[in-house]
């Protein structure tokens, strides 16, 4: 074991604070990190304060985390000290599963092992995020950073990125195609990765917003139309001529409205996750043969697919850099959508401030 510092709450009322911790020492296949950036995911947010009432405290967030390799066990062959490497939503899964054996660790049927709040059989308690000095990983969870990125704005692909990603990737999002993003910032900026991925996949990209202050932002991160969702005209203009949708919206909203706007066969995928259901008027699926489905994250394979092609294109997330003790202020300043797009902290503020 060695001592670590980082951030964490001890209960759901409590603000974030320094703390201190010891990291399992390494095994023959795991790869020890020095964190320099961690992106702020709103799930951050919401275990911290125990909203999903399966928190446990201590708890140190973030499952966005980029940084430098600092040691390797001994059966580790393809990644040395300094380079390069990141952490997503997941740090371990049984790997014998169906889904494991296909590549689909975040559905892996005895359930993923998360970055934070999940169990870590090494030590007997339970596994602390990205708001740290380090972390101690198995390789196969470890992905590789292009290097031509800008480091900090990496950090929010590794959930932001990979959420949109998978689902763009999975139903086969490409040139020719007519696609749909629901909610360009919203609860942790998930849209506005969505409207990139889907510009550099070759789609023609349009994005539905609540808000006409939009427009510009969403034109320039690719979307070559922005149509305001509360006008029912407008949308009634786009009505049967999406081949896909993806909506990232977390808070309540009418479903029904977007499913109108595919054409047969066309597919609205639900990444956002409201706190009610969302009725479907299941006639209007059934006459067009459309499909409402979801989707969760990605896989290891498809995550390092998805950073290979933000490296490709010059892809990152559009964020703001805070300090480490900053974060109850970020975290307030997200709950109103008051960031562009991601909040990601620098971990040299946390020397200072533990």
């Amino acid at each position: 074991m060695f001592t670590c510092t980082g951030y964490a709450a001890s209960g759901a009322e409590a603000s974030l604070s320094p703390f201190t911790f010891e990291r399992r020492d390494l095994g023959p296949t795991d790869v020890e990190i020095e964190i320099v950036y961690c992106g702020v995911c709103h799930s951050d947010l919401h275990q911290a304060r125990n909203e999903w009432q399966n928190t446990l405290y201590p708890c140190v967030p973030g499952h966005e985390i980029v940084g430098r390799v600092t040691r390797v066990g001994g059966e580790v062959a393809d990644l040395k000290i300094g380079d390069l490497a990141g952490v997503g939503c997941m740090v371990n899964s049984c790997r014998e599963c169906a889904s494991c054996s296909e590549g689909l660790e975040q559905y892996c049927e005895p359930g993923f092992t998360a970055t934070y709040n999940g169990p870590e059989p090494q030590t007997g308690g339970h596994t602390f995020g990205g708001y740290s000095s380090h972390i101690v990983v198995d390789r196969h969870f470890v992905l590789r950073i292009p290097e031509n990125l800008d480091l900090a704005g990496v950090a929010p692909l590794l959930c932001a990125g990979i959420t949109t990603f998978s689902p763009l990737r999975h139903w086969k999002v490409g040139p020719g195609q007519k696609v749909g993003i629901v909610g360009l910032g919203g609860l942790g900026g998930l849209g506005h990765m969505g409207v990139k991925l889907a510009h550099a996949m070759g789609a023609s990209v349009v994005l539905f917003t609540t808000s006409q202050g939009k427009e510009a932002d969403a034109k320039r991160l690719g979307a070559y139309e922005v149509v305001i969702s509360k006008d029912a005209d407008a949308m009634a203009a786009q009505g049967e001529s999406f081949d896909f949708i993806l909506d990232t919206v977390a808070a309540e909203h009418d479903i029904n409205a977007y499913l109108a706007l595919l054409k047969r066969d066309g597919t609205l995928v639900q990444v956002g996750a409201p706190e009610k259901p969302l009725p479907v008027q299941v006639f209007s699926v059934i006459w067009r043969r459309r499909n409402f489905a979801g989707s969760l994250i990605g896989g290891i394979a498809e995550t390092q697919e998805m950073l290979d092609f933000c490296g490709q294109h010059g892809i990152t997330a559009d964020i703001e850099m805070i300090t480490i003790d900053q974060i109850e202020t970020a975290y307030s300043r997200m709950l109103k959508s008051d960031v562009k797009y991601r909040f990601v902290i620098d971990m040299a503020s946390l020397a200072n401030a533990a």
